[in-house]
């Protein structure tokens, strides 16, 4: 196996890498302190990504996580997921809340990538979207979504209330995902198409957070809201034999990503609290057996190995992504292992550094804060494990829960 970055994703990733570290770092904790400000210096970055990504298929975005347009070509391919993973763990190196306050950059865009038909893709080209999911009385089962879309005429009407909708406030529109038949469980829920502005959507409540503080986290009600019959994502038609695996599709796309966040952050610690331990004069020396290292050097030694291991499990499952193998056992693997790592990380990282690594003087505390998130959102650490239990068992949801 050839586990390095592929040729031609090496300057993408020094790309993202140098904005991480330029324009991200420089404006992180200003935006910390600032809750719900947007980060008006986003809209330039963001207007010259789209410049060096357009026409390419190997871009920063979201938007190019997808597994279409990838078959009957002959040996493996490292396409847009790959490439947007690769652009992910770098800029979030430098900040999780920024990258996802990016203008076009949101969740809502790889689920678009993920299952829009191509006049889709066509129409919300460039389109900033947010991903709706999450309601008051459904978390981690979304299956149990409770939004309704009754079709009427050329229209679908919604009504219902979302919550913890990332960007949800600041993007052009938002995919909400509803059920167009209760009675019919899984197989009902489909991904709408909201545009910002649309008559009987509204943002009743900004969240206050613990940590990516400059991404707005909202909270979103559906009064007979009327969406455009056009705006339904992918296939209208109910498949009860296929039941809930079309929506299900997104996560294959997005939970890659959001470990890439989690790869990210962790290395961004990992990365500072070995100049912090090197100023105090740590060796790091690997050809050291553990026993004769300082507690400092061995326990980074093996944060490191942890890192890496998430690493490659995040990067397989993106493959997989751009070869159409099936991956949502390993999406969530790698979710799992990647978000419950960043945690352990950037935590431990705080406690190695000591007093430095808990004041606002660095970065550290932050990402600790930051990392959190990372193992909830998309899917909590515990759904992802049952995820993975019943794919290795061959389980269905109602027979292992």
């Amino acid at each position: 196996m050839n586990l390095e970055l592929p040729k031609k994703f090496r300057a993408l990733s020094n790309r993202a890498h140098q904005v991480a570290a330029e324009y991200f770092r420089p404006l992180s904790r200003k935006y910390d302190k600032a809750e719900h400000a947007y980060p008006r210096e986003l809209d330039l970055l963001s207007a010259l990504l789209d410049g060096m990504n357009a026409g390419s298929p190997e871009s920063v975005g979201a938007g190019s996580a997808s597994k279409r347009g990838v078959g009957g070509e002959e040996g493996v391919r490292n396409g847009g997921n790959l490439s947007a993973l690769v652009g992910v763990m770098e800029l979030c190196w430098g900040d999780v809340g920024l990258l996802l306050a990016m203008p076009r950059q949101g969740l809502g865009n790889a689920a678009i990538a993920a299952v829009a038909n191509t006049k889709q893709l066509e129409r919300f080209r460039g389109t900033w979207a947010a991903m709706a999911i999450t309601e008051p009385g459904c978390g981690s089962d979304s299956a149990a979504i409770r939004t309704t879309a009754v079709k009427d005429g050329d229209h679908y009407v919604l009504n219902g209330e979302k919550i913890f909708v990332t960007s949800g406030e600041r993007a052009d529109a938002v995919v909400v995902w509803a059920t167009l038949d209760r009675n019919l469980g899984r197989a009902a829920i489909k991904s709408f198409v909201v545009e910002k502005g649309t008559p009987g959507m509204s943002v009743t409540r900004l969240e206050k957070k613990l940590g990516i503080k400059a991404s707005d986290t909202a909270s979103i009600s559906f009064n007979d809201c009327r969406v455009p019959a056009a705006n339904l994502l992918g296939n209208a038609e109910i498949d009860v034999q296929k039941g809930f695996a079309g929506v299900m599709e997104t996560f294959d796309n997005t939970r890659p990503l959001v470990a890439g966040m989690a790869v990210g952050v962790a290395k961004a610690a990992l990365d500072r609290t070995r100049e912090l331990l090197a100023g105090v004069g740590c060796r790091f020396d690997y050809r050291t057996p553990l026993l004769a290292a300082s507690h400092a050097e061995a326990t980074l030694y093996r944060l490191e190995a942890e890192w890496e291991a998430a690493r490659l499990l995040t990067l397989k499952a993106a493959w997989m992504a751009d070869n159409r193998l099936p991956n949502s056992k390993d999406a969530s693997a790698a979710k799992a292992k990647a978000g419950r790592v960043a945690n352990e990380i950037t935590l431990k990282c705080v406690e190695l550094a000591g007093a430095l690594g808990y004041g606002e003087d660095e970065l550290l505390e932050k990402w600790a804060r930051d990392s959190k998130i990372l193992d909830i959102f998309e899917g909590t650490q515990q759904i992802q494990l049952l995820i993975v239990a019943r794919r290795l068992l061959g389980k269905s949801s109602s027979e292992l829960k």
